[in-house]
């Protein structure tokens, strides 16, 4: 196993941080790392803020309900954006553009850019031995995200990491065993992963029992089934439209 895997291999999500500052040199090389992520017909239809403002990070801290947006050295917000794909456009051109990427492909294709270039980001600061975090919860109140970031139209606000110095070293959770989600030619049948999930629920109901803090028997398949009974986004649809996402 090469380094670089055993980095891969080695994470675990890291909230709480010293109070230790990124230097611009490392910054500059997570940026860089990003920016060579895969992306969709060259399109490079993603943003990234850097956010330093602590009355900002406060306030993303909040929506989101995560202290550790505020509490670390360097939060980046990762944006779908067609919006720089236009500002060279005509008008006439600038319609059509529009009209093109309202489409629920163009959403897609923005959030896989935008994703690539974060996992990149995040392997780069964990080779350097820092610490991350994603937040998704940001999407709890994207309008105020939105207006926080003064986002243009066809711009929208998708998800953080939070990066820093690590100030714990949290155990590793379990991952689903690779018969669980690594199929040959074809989707695997329900028994199949039924046996798997029942694995791996083994697995994680000896994960919790024996982990130094908060013991307690639970399971995986439990978890997420508790997960998503749960309804989620509700003023999603209408903003992604308002913001030319997602109309067809």
């Amino acid at each position: 196993m090469n380094e670089t895997i055993k980095t891969m291999v080695n994470h675990r999500t890291i909230r709480k941080f010293t109070d230790q500052k990124l230097t611009d040199d490392q910054i500059q090389q997570i940026i860089q790392a990003a920016s060579f992520g895969s992306t969709s017909s060259y399109l490079m239809a993603y943003s990234i803020i850097g956010v330093t403002d602590p009355e900002k990070k406060a306030a993303l801290a909040s929506i989101s309900g995560q202290p550790y947006i505020e509490k670390n050295s360097h939060f980046l917000l990762f944006c779908a954006d067609f919006h720089r794909h236009m500002i060279e456009a005509s008008d006439d051109e600038k319609a059509i553009i529009s009209e093109n990427v309202s489409s629920t492909e163009n959403l897609l294709i923005a959030t896989v850019d935008a994703t690539i270039a974060a996992q990149n980001a995040a392997l780069a600061a964990e080779s350097m031995g820092l610490g991350i975090c994603y937040i998704g919860s940001i999407r709890r109140d994207m309008d105020k995200v939105d207006q926080l970031m003064k986002l243009p139209e066809h711009v929208i606000p998708l998800f953080g990491i939070a990066i820093g110095y690590p100030d714990d070293n949290p155990e590793q959770k379990p991952r689903l065993p690779q018969k669980a989600f690594y199929f040959e030619n074809e989707y695997a049948n329900d028994q199949i992963q039924a046996e798997q999930l029942a694995i791996f629920d083994q697995k994680i109901e000896e994960y919790y029992l024996s982990r130094s803090t908060n013991k307690r028997t639970d399971h995986w398949t439990k978890q997420v089934i508790e997960n998503l009974k749960k309804p989620r986004g509700a003023r999603l649809t209408p903003y992604l439209q308002e913001k030319k996402f997602n109309k067809k």
